[in-house]
């Protein structure tokens, strides 16, 4: 307890420091540019309290839980009674399924994208579906991290990876419908964000720790990438099949409303002829 307190105690230090210039350009901004006080001012201070203390929490937690968990359970995954002690990267699926689980799992969990998707979805007018969103970029994020440690374990280099990943990103954009783009180029933003990237980053790290001949500065990072670039793909992919699935249905409708107009003239012509 004494460990965590002082732990904590630690990262509020170092928290109040790294808060202090943005409270700093934002009450210079407001008093001087500006020339106008503070609008709630009590509650504009507690809301910074807020966020420092939250902050310094959850730089805790990621040190003391998140990191630990995510090295540790690499290196269980990797160990030779899990694989077998086999070098092939066959032996490794234990290891692409939790990937893209706990990928999928702290993307659906992201509070950045939470907040985009729903306002996503207000200002489209509910075109763009928030939970949509969500499991579009989810499953984005999943297909990535799973991808990005199958390159770990295969030891291939992680530009080939990224430039085919673009040109992908580069055909599905001019395929795409325009309104949808930007919001997709976003969504891989947001997704890699405070609870991603701390479990993301704590995968690599372990899984490159543990397999032999990976190094964890050269092997261990480049999730990141991984989990940023696929949410773009998945989402332009869900427009493209949003869009044509539209079409086709507006294609079908005309079809479907001929067949009642034409039983209605012919109900009116015998109704004449009696």
């Amino acid at each position: 307890m004494e460990l965590l307190l002082h732990a904590f105690l630690a990262s509020l230090q170092s928290t109040v420091l790294d808060v202090a210039p943005i409270a700093g350009i934002l009450l210079l901004f407001q008093v001087s540019v500006l020339k106008r006080p503070l609008p709630n001012l009590r509650k504009v201070i507690g809301g910074f309290v807020c966020v420092v203390a939250g902050l310094a929490l959850f730089l805790v937690g990621l040190e003391q839980a998140l990191f630990p968990i995510g090295e540790t359970m690499a290196s269980q995954l990797t160990s030779p009674d899990t694989v077998g002690g086999a070098a092939d990267w066959r032996a490794y699926w234990l290891v692409y399924a939790f990937a893209a689980a706990i990928g999928f799992a702290t993307t659906v969990a992201e509070p950045s994208l939470i907040a985009v998707a729903i306002k996503a979805e207000t200002v489209s007018g509910g075109a763009v579906r928030a939970w949509g969103l969500r499991i579009a970029v989810a499953v984005g994020v999943a297909v990535g991290v799973a991808l990005g440690c199958f390159r770990i374990v295969t030891g291939t280099p992680l530009p080939w990876y990224i430039m085919v990943a673009y040109a992908i990103v580069i055909v599905l954009t001019f395929r795409s419908v325009r309104t949808i783009v930007p919001l997709a180029y976003d969504s891989g933003g947001v997704t890699t964000s405070t609870v991603t990237v701390p479990v993301v980053a704590a995968l690599g790290l372990g899984l490159a720790a543990s397999i032999p001949g990976r190094s964890p500065l050269i092997d261990g990072f480049g999730l990141i990438a991984f989990a940023s670039v696929f949410p773009i793909m998945t989402v332009l992919g869900y427009a493209i099949i949003a869009s044509w699935w539209k079409r086709r249905r507006v294609q079908r409708s005309p079809e479907t409303e001929e067949e009642p107009r034409n039983e209605t003239q012919a109900d009116s012509r015998t109704r004449q002829r009696t």
